[in-house]
């Protein structure tokens, strides 16, 4: 428990907001503190605007929204200045729907929320309907891979539920459905965001049709070396991207600046094709505030 304060503590002091708000952070990291040991239950928090969420003790994939109002500040923030209206967002990974919320609760988009851990996809099902986004998100109780049919997968280790590789001990495995990214060509997104705890390779290895659609202009990505223990090279994965015509930027959300990755790993990634128009999307768009910080 102490190493999961002291990890709570360091997150709040690295992160942009949480440098500009401590006081408020930790008072809001204390307060919810309070109410989770109380309450065990679903409790409604505010996330931005009008989108609130669900949210209980010990559920990661919110939780730090909580504290700093976007949990994942920089990626979050471009997902927040780049995506419009008319626009779709596959949210691939999508938890109890942080992401989601953003973009089809605050900016209006469209959204494709594919969640394959069933009790998971109850809470981002409970999101969806709190804030009577029905009409805007297409929920997918599915993982995405390289072919369709049936896997395995861990059930019980929140954001870190995973495919069950060879070489893991199997007891709370549960078998999920398996789609791939091109059934949903049609539908034809402009963004994309994976988090699937190292199974990237064969997600992308279902997609070619979608990445090569000129459409699609941004991928956010994490390749922190999580595809190791299904034996992915996740330098294959940059290589490419690179090769489809993306380059990795880092995003600054309060500065709206663009910084050419020299390196991946450790961090979120955005993969962009067609840097002009990504540029022109971000530095045009509506201002957003959170905790009192605008940007």
């Amino acid at each position: 428990m102490l190493s999961n304060i002291k990890r709570t503590f360091s997150f709040i002091k690295s992160h942009p907001i949480g440098r500009r708000k401590p006081l408020v952070a930790f008072v809001r990291l204390i307060k919810w503190q309070l109410q989770s040991s109380i309450n065990k239950d679903l409790m409604i928090k505010p996330f931005i605007g009008n989108v609130n969420f669900y949210a209980k003790k010990r559920l990661t994939g919110i939780t730090g929204n909580i504290y700093v109002g976007l949990h994942e500040f920089n990626d979050m923030g471009f997902l927040l200045h780049f995506l419009r209206e008319e626009d779709l967002f596959f949210d691939i990974g999508a938890n109890v729907g942080s992401y989601t919320l953003l973009a089809s609760g605050h900016v209006g988009a469209k959204t494709i929320a594919f969640e394959p851990i069933p009790h998971t996809f109850e809470i981002l099902s409970k999101n969806v309907s709190l804030n009577r986004l029905e009409s805007k998100v297409t929920l997918c109780n599915k993982a995405l891979g390289s072919k369709i049919g049936i896997i395995e997968f861990t059930s019980n280790l929140d954001t870190v539920n995973h495919v069950i590789s060879n070489d893991e001990d199997k007891n709370d495995v549960i078998n999920v459905e398996v789609s791939i990214l091109d059934e949903f060509i049609e539908s034809d997104p402009i963004l994309l965001k994976i988090d699937v705890e190292g199974f990237e390779t064969e997600v992308i290895k279902g997609g070619k049709k979608v990445l090569e659609n000129k459409r699609l202009k941004a991928i956010i990505i994490e390749l922190n070396g999580s595809g190791n223990r299904y034996n992915y090279k996740e330098e294959d994965i940059h290589n490419y991207f690179i090769s489809m015509g993306f380059t990795p930027y880092l995003y600054d959300p309060l500065k709206r600046e663009f910084k050419q990755a020299s390196a991946f790993g450790a961090f979120n990634t955005i993969y962009i094709r067609d840097i002009d128009f990504v540029k022109n999307r971000c530095n045009s768009a509506k201002i957003v505030t959170i905790l009192g910080i605008s940007f």
